[in-house]
């Protein structure tokens, strides 16, 4: 007996992923960065004793995520370039934007947050708080210049596949 299926597999749509993966990634730091922070930042949460820990907890949750979506976009940017379809359209520059994100995000998650929360975190209980570090005021300098690299990179990528997506008939 032979049982016959009438679906047809259609093929994974990889712009559409793409853009997917970037508008979430864009909007999740765009939040991120223009809600919570400055939300923290004015309500004082950033003075308090267990900051560092907590912000290690938060920010390292959401490091994560950013480095799903860049790794999605990474890999859905080669299998569109080379695998899904050869065209010029998607050129070597939208790889190297990819792999860019993918780079920012992995320093955010094993770089920047590691040591930002370790330059934080008072290891004396008795310790009053004191003020920013030399230090961390680099890091916070380094970290919102590769913030700003990273949401013009992907809102040219994104605008790149979305370009690409609606020339497609």
């Amino acid at each position: 007996m032979e049982a016959s299926s009438s679906r047809i597999s259609k093929p994974i749509n990889w712009s559409t992923i793409i853009m997917f993966a970037l508008g979430f990634w864009l909007s999740g730091s765009l939040v991120f960065d223009f809600l919570i922070v400055p939300g923290m930042l004015t309500s004082g949460m950033m003075n308090e004793s267990g900051f560092a820990s907590a912000g290690y907890m938060i920010f390292g949750t959401f490091n994560h995520l950013e480095l799903l979506c860049a790794a999605i976009v990474l890999a859905g940017c080669l299998v569109y370039r080379y695998g899904y379809r050869l065209t010029s359209q998607i050129n070597n520059k939208s790889i190297f934007i990819a792999a860019i994100l993918l780079i920012i995000s992995l320093a955010y998650t094993y770089i920047f947050t590691p040591q930002m929360s370790s330059m934080g975190m008072s290891l004396d209980m008795f310790a009053t708080n004191e003020p920013a570090s030399s230090s961390m005021t680099i890091m916070h300098i380094a970290y919102w210049s590769l913030e700003v690299i990273k949401l013009v990179a992907a809102t040219a990528l994104l605008r790149t596949f979305f370009r690409n997506s609606c020339s497609l008939v």
